[in-house]
Parts: structure tokens; sequence; C-alpha cells
């Protein structure tokens, strides 16, 4: 039996793909826990500088596989709650890695799989990529994604969507900050190879740590202990082997040691 999660290697780029196709990659517990695991070891991995997100056959991801939540559905709420935890933690896993991440969007995201592409840093599309938080038909939300959807679409564009399981397509995920980019499908690897580019001209410490910013940055508080927090992650950054590297090299006019194709 194939592995429902495909891993592949190349250099300083980890691509995870997911490995339903027959099911349209929908995924359930067994592909949620493969997917956590590959997502640890790459966080823990210091020569993993950007992961790759993207699905085998016609479609990116159509969320929880049907047959699985049936079988949820005959279990007992605590059993069900167990479940949601462990799909709660991928998708928290995946929105903090300290790795930049790339959704490689090739065709359909629906229910989860929108969660999945919500999460990334990243989201590269086609006009063939539909998605649709369609839970709602079934008589269920979207709650574990919404943090991460509502981060990428707005609140407004959320309660519409989560109420009336529309589906939409790539350019209106453009517009609503779904994705970040729509291109045609024989640009799609070109496009994603650029991004992961840039990221690898990116110092390693600074590309991973830069979502951590945002995330705090987006959360307000107490605007004294924000400007705190920043002062100490600049001063931090600047003392650090890859501060001090990069500064040089661009003082020196050379590239740094992360980036020695340059």
């Amino acid at each position: 039996m194939a592995p429902p999660l495909l891993i592949a290697r190349a250099g300083p780029v980890l691509r995870l793909r997911l490995n339903r196709p027959q099911l349209h990659n929908a995924f359930d517990a067994t592909l949620i826990a493969a997917l956590t695991a590959a997502l640890d070891e790459a966080g823990a991995d210091p020569e993993a500088r950007v992961v790759v997100l993207e699905g085998e056959g016609a479609s990116f991801s159509a969320g929880a596989d049907l047959q699985w939540m049936r079988g949820m559905a005959a279990a007992s709420e605590e059993v069900n709650r167990e479940d949601a935890l462990a799909l709660a933690r991928l998708m928290r896993t995946l929105d903090e890695l300290p790795r930049p991440t790339i959704a490689r969007v090739h065709g359909p995201a629906f229910g989860g799989g929108v969660g999945l592409v919500a999460c990334c840093d990243i989201a590269i599309g086609t006009p063939q990529a539909r998605f649709g938080l369609t839970e709602s038909r079934l008589g269920l939300l979207p709650a574990v994604i919404s943090p991460y959807v509502v981060a990428a679409i707005g609140p407004r564009q959320a309660r519409r969507w989560f109420a009336t399981a529309e589906t939409f397509d790539a350019e209106a995920a453009l517009r609503h900050g779904l994705l970040h980019q729509v291109v045609e499908t024989q640009a799609l690897d070109a496009a994603v190879a650029a991004q992961v580019a840039l990221l690898c001209r990116a110092a390693p410490l600074a590309a991973g740590t830069a979502k951590a910013l945002v995330r705090q940055a987006a959360a307000g508080g107490d605007p004294a202990a924000q400007d705190r927090a920043n002062a100490a992650l600049i001063a931090r950054l600047r003392v650090s082997a890859e501060g001090q590297e990069g500064i040089g090299a661009f003082l020196e006019k050379r590239a740094p040691a992360w980036a020695p194709g340059e």
C-alpha cells in the first residue's frame, strides 16, 4: 500500500506531498499523524530551510475523509474531541513551524485543505484551484481551522463562507488573502521555485522567526511590552552569528555563508 505522505528532500528544501489521490488527498487519522510527524522533524532539522506542501493527483486536499468521519460520528463525544485535537495539533504545528512554508495549490482545496493553505506562509495556486469551507452542508463548522482561515481572509469573509459553504475560485482566494499568487499551471513550479530561491537567500534564523514576529505584532497587547520584546529580538539578532555574518557580508559586498551561490 502506498504511504499517505510522500517526503522528498533536495538540499535545504523539504517537499511533503499528500498521497491519497483516489480520495482527493482527504485526510484521516493516519495522514494527520504522518504529516504532523514530518513537520515536527522538519522543525527540529537545522538543515531544512523551506517546506513545500503539495498534493498528488487532481486535488490539493478535499479536507476530511468522509468515510473516516462516518466512523467518528458513531464514536463518543470524548473520542471525537481527542480526534479533533489531533487535527488541531497538525494545524498549529504547520502554522508555527520555525521554517518558512509554501503551499503549492494545483487543484481544489476544501474544508481542512483550506486550513492547510491558510497555515502556510506563502500560498501559490493555479486557476484550477477552487476552495470551499463546506462543513455547514454537513451540519458541521470549520472550527479547528477557524483561527488560521480567519487570519488569512478576515472575519467578514469568514462569516459569509463559514455559514453559506459557498465555493470560490482562485481569483477570489487571491483577492481575499488566502492565496498570494495565481499562475497558470505550467508556471506553477517556476513560481514556487522563485519563492524557494528568495527564502534560501534570506538568513535561516531570520526567515524562520518572521512568522513569530508577525503573530506577536498582530496580537497587539501592551505597547510598552511589545516595544521591549521587539527591541530584545532585534538586539539578539544583531549580536547573533547569523546577524554578524549578514551585516559583514553586506558591508564587504559578498554573499553570506548561507547563500554561497549568490
